[in-house]
């Protein structure tokens, strides 16, 4: 597909940019990266002790602490099942803190044709992903120590790519909202929590009221959060309606943030 091809589709949706432009996003993402770290006597090491730091802690207090059971796990596989759900929200949080402010950060890059604004948010997102490379090596190595690990492991990467395409998605929207809505950042530190507390990251869908489970089901991400503890701490295979779920979240995410954020950017900016 030539590249005029790939900027009249880009018009129309903001995913064709990754396409003609993703050797340029991968460089810029990766210089970036190092640059967070530079100076620092550590270096790049931080971006593998600063996540497992905040994962133990973590793991600490409900473990240790909070003593919450969840179907008779011992306290290694609780661990494990914590480690599972912390790791893509912790992704998932930076992802949205960092993406919802690309925009404004980054309003010069609106006729810009070398690297255009669309991949902002997409930069934040996989920028996002170190935590959760970091935490899911972390975590797979622990259960191939403990002699945990099942086949079901195999599913990880399929499972993490629907994950990223959801939260692009999202980070398309909120990002171009953040332009002309500013508390839109003070608000999203607010729904990060409630995102945790309302997910399954420390409890089983069991330790929850019947009249409340419908919160699991309108919360897409908790989805994602028992795919994962499925897969890495059960080792159960996610069964077509969970495929149907993840699939579908993804796709209708994706797809429409990139729409509107193709449609919109210049309209909301312009009247910024």
């Amino acid at each position: 597909m030539n590249t005029d091809r790939l900027r009249w589709l880009a018009n129309r949706h903001s995913a064709f940019y990754i396409l003609s432009h993703g050797w340029l996003l991968w460089r810029i993402t990766t210089t970036e990266l190092a640059s967070r770290y530079a100076g620092a006597v550590l270096g790049l090491a931080w971006a593998l002790l600063a996540p497992l730091f905040i994962l133990s802690l973590y793991a600490a207090t409900y473990t240790m602490i909070l003593r919450v059971q969840v179907q008779d796990l011992s306290s290694l596989q609780y661990t494990l099942f914590i480690f599972a759900g912390l790791v893509p929200f912790l992704s998932t949080a930076e992802a949205l803190t960092q993406g919802v402010s690309s925009v404004v950060a980054n309003r010069t890059l609106l006729t810009n044709t070398v690297f255009p604004i669309d991949l902002a948010p997409v930069k934040a997102v996989l920028l996002s992903q170190v935590v959760m490379a970091v935490g899911m090596a972390a975590l797979v190595l622990g259960l191939c120590v403990t002699g945990e690990v099942r086949a079901t492991v195999v599913l990880l990467p399929i499972v993490w790519l629907l994950q990223v395409f959801a939260i692009t998605g999202v980070v398309w929207f909120l990002s171009l909202l953040n332009v002309i809505l500013r508390d839109l950042q003070m608000f999203l530190a607010v729904l990060t929590m409630t995102l945790m507390i309302a997910s399954p990251i420390a409890y089983g869908p069991e330790n929850v009221p019947e009249r409340l489970r419908f919160l699991l089901l309108v919360n897409p991400f908790a989805w994602f959060v028992m795919a994962y503890q499925k897969i890495l701490v059960f080792g159960e295979w996610l069964t077509p309606g969970d495929w149907l779920a993840l699939v579908a979240c993804s796709a209708v995410l994706f797809c429409a943030g990139g729409y509107f954020f193709s449609c919109m950017k210049k309209a909301i900016i312009d009247h910024a």
